[in-house]
Parts: C-alpha cells; structure tokens; sequence
C-alpha cells in the first residue's frame, strides 16, 4: 500500500482539510490553522476540478499542501471514456503545478466502486497521495468498496457515512474506521462545524475531518445588473460570492484543541 505509506500520519491529533476554490480560500485556511486543502472549483456543485494556473497559485501563495480535485463535471460519478480521458489530462497538468495530492471517486452502473479508474490515477499519481472521495457514499456497498480502496493504496477516504451529514453518518463512519483498521485514512466530512466536531470525532474515532468554512461577502462591484444571473440557480444572488471563512475554520481547530478525547491541531 505504497500511497498510505508515504504519509507521515501523527495520531496524536485530528487534522483538518478545508475545500477551497480560491487563493484567498488556500489563505483564510491557513490562517484559521488548517493542516491541508483540498482545491476545487464550484463548490456549489460538491466541487470540480480546478484549473492549473489556480493549483499553481495557490502552492505558491501557501505552505500548506494543496490536494486538486478531479472531478471533470457534476452530477454522477459514473464516467465516459473521454471523461476518463479529461481526468488523466488534469491530473498530469495539476501534478506538474504542483499538487501535492489528488482527490477523484468513480462508480460503476451498479454502483460499485470504478476500481479501473482508480487505478489508472494511483499509477499516475506515483507518489502523490490519492484521497477516495463522496463518491463512495453513494456506492452499492461500503465495506466492499472500503476493502478495495485498501487494496488499490488509496491513501484516504472522505465520507458522510452515506448520510446528508457527517453527525447523521457518525455510526457508518466508526464502522468505516473500524473496516480500514488503519489501511487508510478515514476522514470525516459534510456538515461538520465547531459545535460539534468535537461529539463528531469521539463517536466515529476518525482522525481527520474535512470541511469547507464557506460564507459569503459582499461583491466589490458597484455598478450591478438585475435580473441577468449566471448560473440556472443563483444563491444567495450574483453579487455574493463565496469565500473561505477563517473564522470556521479557527472555531473547528479551536474546538478540536480544546475538546475532549485529547484532540489537539497545530497549523503549519
């Protein structure tokens, strides 16, 4: 399981991954003490793959590792072979712009795990680590699909616990971290904020958790057009955009130091 192995994991602490689609994002986690992002754009739409240039950015605006998503649309995770094709091509020009790590998942029309797919990203990941990501929670079965990404060398699994929330999946997710037995890492996601983070990492025994932080600020735009959006649902509105909030972020590593079991985070 070369992937697992080439992270060195502190079980002394919970880490925290926050989702961003921004350089200002890569910056407000690092301020609000992340370990890791993970880059995307669109996480409106559970996140899409960034582009280069925002992967290159923001490695050079952080010292904190920056995983890229590998999503090439949104809806399903049950992808065509030019599909395939698209994520083989991002993943080599996001490796070269230096990610540190990829994020992807894929599934199969009966619902279990496009192992195919995630294979072809470990051998083109080399040693860069590959997170298994929510794809997973809408598999045909869990613990299958966790034995196979043990034995693919997938490095982690990001899960609900194929719930709408990580605390309403708290009890599939222990079960996960109790099927990995230390294989991979499982970390926790959906839902999770500093009020219950710390209930959150007790009851699953999980070791990471995994969050977006988002908020909304007002646009710098002074001059606004009505009634002409960009999207088919905009929301809040166009002239709110969605940024990292390092508040979030600073209540979750604070609840995670301050909290029980022992939990402690250190930023880097």
């Amino acid at each position: 399981m070369q992937q697992r192995a080439n992270e060195a994991v502190d079980d002394a602490r919970v880490r925290v991954e926050i989702a961003i689609e921004s350089v200002a994002g890569a910056l407000a986690a690092a301020d609000g003490g992340a370990d890791r992002v993970e880059l995307c754009q669109a996480l409106g739409e559970g996140g899409l793959t960034p582009s280069a240039g925002l992967c290159a950015a923001a490695v050079r605006a952080t010292t904190l590792p920056v995983f890229a998503m590998l999503r090439p649309r949104a809806g399903d995770f049950c992808y065509s072979a030019a599909e395939r094709d698209v994520i083989r091509r991002d993943l080599d020009a996001l490796g070269a712009a230096g990610a540190a790590g990829f994020v992807v998942g894929g599934l199969r029309p009966d619902g279990e795990l496009d192992t195919e797919l995630l294979r072809d990203v470990l051998a083109r990941a080399g040693d860069r680590p590959v997170t298994c990501h929510r794809a997973f929670d809408l598999c045909a079965d869990p613990q299958r699909a966790i034995d196979a990404l043990c034995d693919l060398g997938v490095a982690r699994l990001l899960t609900s616990g194929q719930a709408a929330n990580a605390p309403a999946g708290a009890a599939a997710i222990r079960a996960a971290v109790e099927r990995a037995a230390g294989r991979l890492i499982v970390m926790a996601g959906a839902g999770v904020r500093a009020d219950n983070v710390t209930a959150l990492v007790a009851a699953t025994g999980v070791r990471e958790v995994h969050l977006s932080a988002g908020a909304f600020r007002d646009s710098a735009m002074q001059f606004r057009r009505p009634g002409v959006p960009m999207g088919s649902s905009p929301a809040p509105g166009e002239y709110a955009l969605r940024v990292t909030d390092p508040t979030s972020v600073a209540g979750v590593v604070a609840a995670l130091r301050n909290g029980g079991d022992g939990a402690t985070i250190s930023g880097r």
